[in-house]
This record gives structure tokens, sequence and C-alpha cells, in this order.
């Protein structure tokens, strides 16, 4: 454990000591966030916080490679390293939608490159933790690994609209990801507790936790494409490579749970950005638009509406990951009487903060009854 609290350590220490460069660096180049009709920041806004978190993950695995403690991870396979190829192909990809601001269908194509270059290196989804059910054929496997790592990658994207809301709920999400992780690779053996899904998620959290200080709101500088796509990249590669390689029915949790486990937490670290992709889809859709219509109705945009302030939306989105993601991991490693408490409390708090306003910070902002977001972030919203 000590290795990986080092790791997220030095991640984010690299990533908060780069970010104010990546600031400069994008104010020369001209990769700003411009203020537009749908946006709450009140100032134009540096992007590439993305290539600050990158960097930090980049150098973190660099070290990790010279660690002794994980040289399994670097000796059985290259996986780490695609890892890091794919990352650094996504966040390039990013850097250019930040700055040039890229077609659709430009952006898609990188991001189903990456996701290619990634499975084809060995990251790839095999078997699902139902009692070893195996994908049908090696292409059926592909397909779906590309399938995840791009929604992924979008889902991050979409809910990437306030300061601080992609990065908190990320690493929110991926501490109890974390958790999870090291559980399993203890509980597969005693005596060697290296794990490359552990390991990518603590570059991970170690990236959120030094972007976050400063983007906090009023948000010095954003991640932009380049950060929120290399998150949900780095989450799908994780949760790729936990699935199936251990056996999660030898957890202290019941049988059920710890079966399903594998696929309910990844989904539980995305909720917040998973609804509101799902919700944007159907609700474009349904109004005879495109899906990637950009629009003012994204789950910050309505909690907006409903008059919090930008930090009391935040905050409920970080309340709401809490709930859901350490809920579901709590059965792993405490009784039953103290994670029924939990969850009732813990929904109740939710629902109470989401329905009661924080602030009226939100009615300052815009008069429109759906205030827009920071950035519409996604392949098309542009």
């Amino acid at each position: 454990m000590r290795v990986y609290v080092f790791l997220i350590l030095f991640t984010a220490t690299v990533t908060f000591l780069t970010t104010p460069a990546a600031r400069l660096i994008a104010r020369r180049y001209g990769a700003m966030t411009a203020v537009r009709e749908r946006d709450v920041h009140r100032k134009v806004t540096p992007r590439f916080g993305g290539i600050a978190m990158w960097l930090g993950i980049c150098l973190a695995l660099v070290v990790a490679s010279r660690v002794p403690f994980l040289e399994p991870v670097f000796e059985q396979s290259n996986q780490a390293w695609a890892i890091l190829l794919a990352a650094t192909l996504v966040c390039a990809l990013g850097a250019a939608d930040d700055l040039w601001d890229l077609d659709w269908w430009a952006k898609l194509a990188g991001q189903v490159l990456a996701a290619f270059v990634l499975a084809r290196s060995g990251v790839q989804l095999v078997t699902l933790p139902l009692n070893g059910v195996t994908i049908l054929s090696s292409s059926m496997s592909l397909l779906l690994t590309i399938l995840v790592v791009v929604v992924a990658m979008n889902a991050v994207n979409f809910v990437d609209g306030l300061d601080g809301l992609a990065a908190g709920v990320m690493g929110i999400g991926g501490s109890a990801f974390f958790a999870y992780s090291y559980l399993l690779t203890r509980t597969a053996s005693s005596t060697d507790y290296s794990s490359l899904a552990t390991l990518i998620t603590a570059l991970m959290l170690g990236a959120c936790l030094g972007f976050l200080p400063h983007n906090l709101n009023p948000a010095r500088i954003f991640m932009g494409d380049s950060g929120s796509m290399l998150l949900g990249l780095l989450l799908a590669s994780a949760t790729i490579t936990v699935t199936g390689q251990v056996d999660p029915a030898r957890l202290r949790t019941a049988d059920f749970l710890g079966q399903f486990l594998p696929i309910l937490l990844p989904f539980a670290v995305m909720i917040v950005p998973f609804l509101d992709l799902t919700f944007a889809v159907f609700r474009r859709v349904g109004a005879g638009k495109s899906p990637f219509h950009p629009d003012k109705r994204h789950l910050h945009h309505r909690l907006l509406a409903r008059g919090h302030s930008q930090r009391g939306a935040v905050f409920i989105m970080y309340v709401w990951t809490v709930v859901v993601c350490w809920g579901l991991l709590m059965p792993v490693f405490a009784p039953t009487y103290s994670v029924v408490p939990f969850w009732a409390i813990g929904l109740i708090a939710a629902l109470a903060l989401t329905a009661s306003p924080l602030g009226r910070g939100a009615q300052q902002v815009c008069e429109d009854p759906v205030c827009g977001g920071q950035s519409e972030n996604a392949i098309t919203e542009k």
C-alpha cells in the first residue's frame, strides 16, 4: 500500500506543479475557452490542464517501473506501456481539439484509434465476471473493448461542465475503485500485491488530486478534452484489466454482490457522467436532433436552474458519487449493520441537498431558465 500511496502523491505533486506551466502554454498558443451564451464562467479561461495531468501520470509510471514491488506488473506484459501510449494519443487528440475545435467525426475517429491501439496491445475484455462467461470471439472482444473505452471517454467529457466537477467526481470514484482493486489483489495472492489496475487507478487518482486545486471555483484553468478523455480512458483501462483476472467470489461479501462488483463499480464511478450522457442522447434524439447537438440541459445545468450556486451543484454531485461508489464497496469490508445506515443516511442527505439550493449563485450568472455550463466537451458539442 505504501508504494501506491507514494505514487498517488508523486503524480499529484507533478500535476500540481506543472499545471501553471500548462496554463501559460495555453495562453500563448490560444487554447482558451471563450465565454459563450450558454457558459457559466465569466472570463476567458485557459485549457490544457490535461497536459499537466498526463505529464504527472507519465513520470509516475516511469518511476513505478523502477520499483521492485511492481516488477511483476511490467515483467508479465507490456500492458502498462500500451495504456500510456493510448493515453498519450487521447491527450494529444484532446489538446488539438482544445486548440482548434476539431470536427466531431475527426475526434471520434481519434478516440476509436486510441481504443484500438489499447485493445490490440492486449488490454482487452476477454471474460465477464459472471461465472467466467467468455466473450464469443476475438473480434467481438475487440469491438466491445473499443466501445467501452470510447463511451467512458465521452461520458467524462459530458460531465466536465462546472469548475472542479469532473476532477472531483473522478477522484472520489477513483478512490473507491482503487480500494476495490487493491482488496481484490490481496485476496488473489498472499505474497504479490502488485496490480496493473490498482497502479493505473492510483495514477488517475493522483492526477485528479493534483489538478483539482487549480480547477476549483473560480477555476484558473480547465482540464479540457485533453484531461477529460484521459481520465475516461484510464478508468476504462483499469476496469478492463480487473475484469476476469481475479475471483471476486473469494471476497468476504455475498457471492452475488462479489460477482457483479467488477461491472457495477465502474458504472458507479461514472454514475454522474453516464446518467448525463444517457439523458442527453435520449433527450436530443427524442427532439429530432443529433445526439451530439449542444444544449443547456445537462444535470449540472438543471441544478443551477434550481437555484444552486456553482459550488453547491458541484458539492451535490460529489455527495451522490460518494454515496453510490462507497455504498457499493462497503459490503466488501464492512458488516451489513453498518452498510444499511450508510445508504439510508447518504441517500436522505443527497436528496435533501439536491432539493434545497445551497446558494443563489446561479441566478447571478444568467437569467435564462436553464443556465449554460462551463464547457460543452462531448464529441461534437462545440
